[in-house]
């Protein structure tokens, strides 16, 4: 007796191994194609946080009281895709809670902090201080807007491709930017530390802010007793 593979409509022999999703239906699928079909809804972030499945998935089919409780199934993912599995569980995990995660380029780590709390540092990762709201380097006073790009207006332009080419450098020189430099909370000017204490001066005209490198916030006598040097 063969049973259809509900993904791929390719038949298996009973004798092979298959995943029984728990829905009423009892649909099955062959390992090889329960693989693709978490590959594909891992790419395409579409797994989803259970309150008793953890980060998984449903039936393909969309039943009802089908998703897989037991996540251990997910390691027949290879080692990187299993480790992006449990990557974008744990963001999750920490969106879903409250949390926020580190704007930093190449961090991204998962933090759960008081929800009035404004000023934000990562812990256990980069060490970037930055503003909750605005997900840029913390700063004394409000926000400042982003201006969105008008995603409904038709391009009236061509594009130059060394000019393409460029901008692309620029990009890569603003993330650099971005994590090598930090903002002076109080005019948002990017600063670079090179060696030296921690006492930050504003170099700004009319500027001139004190602040401490490692707070993100005005230079104080708990700064100079803490980590003056680091």
């Amino acid at each position: 007796m063969d049973i259809g593979c509900l993904h791929f409509s390719i038949s298996i022999v009973n004798s092979d191994t298959v995943l029984v999703f728990p829905c009423e239906a009892g649909h099955v699928t062959c390992l090889d194609c329960f693989r693709q079909y978490c590959v594909s809804r891992l790419l395409e972030r579409q797994f989803l946080e259970h309150p008793s499945g953890g980060y998984t998935l449903q039936c393909p089919v969309g039943c009802e009281s089908s998703y897989i409780e037991d996540v251990h199934h997910f390691k027949l993912l290879s080692k990187e895709q299993y480790e992006r599995y449990q990557r974008f569980a744990t963001e999750e995990f920490v969106l879903r809670n409250g949390g926020v995660l580190c704007p930093q380029p190449g961090c991204g780590m998962g933090l759960l902090v008081d929800p009035e709390c404004k000023r934000i540092q990562c812990q256990n990762g980069c060490g970037f201080v930055f503003c909750r709201n605005c997900l840029q380097g913390y700063h004394i006073g409000e926000c400042l807007e982003t201006p969105q790009p008008n995603a409904g207006a038709a391009p009236n332009y061509t594009i130059d491709p060394l000019r393409a080419s460029e901008a692309r450098w620029d990009e890569a020189s603003k993330i650099a930017i971005k994590v090598t430099t930090k903002p002076c909370p109080q005019c948002r000017t990017a600063t670079e530390r090179d060696g030296g204490c921690m006492h930050m001066v504003c170099t700004r005209f009319g500027c001139g802010f004190e602040w401490c490198w490692v707070c993100q916030t005005p230079w104080t006598r708990d700064c100079m007793a803490a980590h003056w040097f680091g």
